[in-house]
């Protein structure tokens, strides 16, 4: 297994499964809003907390089918597991929905971006194999470079910079980053499946308590909404277990790179949902920045394998 996810094709093909099914969270959470009429920050968090806590269930389901036993966690692994799940979910997603309450989409959309500029930065101080190159700073301008393109129309960037709204979506990315590099530094403590499901479950319970706390409530339950609901979950479930596998056999910016993709693909499928338009110049560009961006940084990656296997 190994050797096959250390593939650049391999890697390529699930990490933008990943992000295609991060991306498809815009436009699911929209419409999630709408139908369960969530209005206040609270009842967000909420929701958010409802959909980790079933993602962590259902990937704990999935790992113990496959294991055909009950799966769980070494107690050694208890406390990385649980800072994992602070970061990458609760901290994460908390920071998200706080600054997204008050700021544009666009300007949201490009600040959160930068996570990938910051899972190579963090990865270069603290896994010594991770060096910082002139293509990898390349390759993330460029990537960068195409969410700013898909975000470009009038009016989209407001004006200023708020600590409630920027301030926390700049938090956010630099939260989600980290966490990237986080877990593949625990990624041999646990299962990825297992690891997972911890980290989802402890997140998602922790931003349920945060959501209540703040006075959220979560109604409206039907079969649509119950529905989308579960697919949230579901894509969470997906996601997160295929880039902690590609996270623990590749470098962090051979990975993270594709991240810049989650706006692109958000763009197209609120275009296929919500009836936004996707076809356009500006969405092009950014498409082709971003792959660019993706293709210098593996290049890199890939040349340093052929020397080493020649």
């Amino acid at each position: 297994m190994e050797k096959t996810m250390k593939k650049t094709s391999i890697v390529a093909i699930l990490a933008l499964i990943c992000c295609a099914l991060w991306g498809s969270a815009f436009p699911a959470v929209k419409i999630g809003y709408k139908l369960f009429e969530i209005n206040t920050v609270g009842s967000q968090i909420l929701f958010a907390g409802y959909r980790f806590f079933l993602a962590g269930v259902l990937t704990l389901l999935l790992a113990c089918i496959y294991e055909k036993r009950f799966v769980y966690i070494k107690k050694a692994s208890v406390p990385y597991v649980f800072a994992q799940g602070m970061l990458q979910t609760t901290i994460q997603y908390l920071l998200f929905y706080i600054g997204m309450a008050n700021t544009s989409g666009a300007k949201g959309s490009v600040i959160n971006a930068s996570n990938g500029f910051v899972a190579i930065i963090v990865a270069a101080m603290l896994i010594p194999s991770e060096k910082m190159t002139w293509k990898k700073i390349l390759g993330c301008i460029v990537g960068f470079a195409g969410v700013i393109f898909i975000n470009l129309s009038p009016g989209a960037w407001g004006s200023g910079f708020s600590i409630q709204g920027e301030g926390m979506v700049l938090l956010c990315s630099i939260a989600y980053g980290t966490s990237s590099v986080t877990l593949k530094l625990i990624s041999h403590r646990e299962k990825p499946m297992t690891l997972t499901a911890y980290q989802l479950l402890f997140g998602g319970i922790v931003l349920t308590f945060i959501g209540v706390f703040a006075g959220g409530s979560i109604t409206n339950f039907t079969v649509q909404s119950t529905l989308l609901l579960l697919y949230l979950a579901l894509l969470s479930t997906v996601a997160f277990t295929i880039w902690t596998v590609l996270l623990k056999y590749n470098p962090v910016s051979k990975v993270a790179i594709f991240g810049f993709s989650i706006p692109v693909f958000g763009v197209a499928l609120s275009g296929i949902f919500l009836g936004e338009e996707i076809l356009s110049v500006k969405n092009v560009i950014a498409l082709l920045c971003v792959c660019v961006g993706i293709i210098i940084v593996n290049r890199e990656k890939q040349s340093k394998e052929q020397i080493i296997a020649n």
